[in-house]
């Protein structure tokens, strides 16, 4: 009895790692596919974050100002696949002790509601120059 147990275990164990390398795979391919894009900014905020707020309508009237930029306003504490391009795009930029509100693109990195306002839209004016 104590053998099956074992076995059952270890094949369950098997399957959560390889569940978990699957998601991890498919996450990195969506980013890296999204990341291909010249123009592709990503705003990290939480839902509950007052910093967040305090710069959302700035972030919201950059999309507006720019709309053929690719700026993705994704929320990141209660929504598991959002969550899962922020931990990897945190990764691939070196980020090592992430927080919202945050601008990630490609290694480019703006944190917080004053960093981001002041480096935002210089940002999207590169990315749009290569894109061109």
């Amino acid at each position: 009895m104590d053998k099956i147990i074992k076995i059952v275990i270890a094949v369950l164990a098997i399957v959560v790692i390889a569940s978990m390398a699957f998601l991890f795979t498919g996450t990195m391919a969506t980013l890296d596919k999204e990341s291909s894009t010249p123009a592709t900014i990503y705003f990290f905020y939480g839902e509950e974050c007052p910093h967040c707020h305090t710069i959302m309508p700035f972030v919201k009237n950059m999309t507006q100002k720019y709309p053929e930029a690719d700026i993705r306003i994704l929320e990141v504490w209660h929504n598991p696949s959002n969550q899962r391009i922020y931990q990897e795009a945190n990764r691939a930029a070196g980020v090592k002790y992430a927080g919202v509100p945050e601008v990630i693109s490609g290694k480019t990195v703006l944190s917080g509601e004053l960093e981001i306002p002041a480096n935002l839209e210089g940002l999207i004016q590169e990315h749009l120059k290569k894109k061109a």
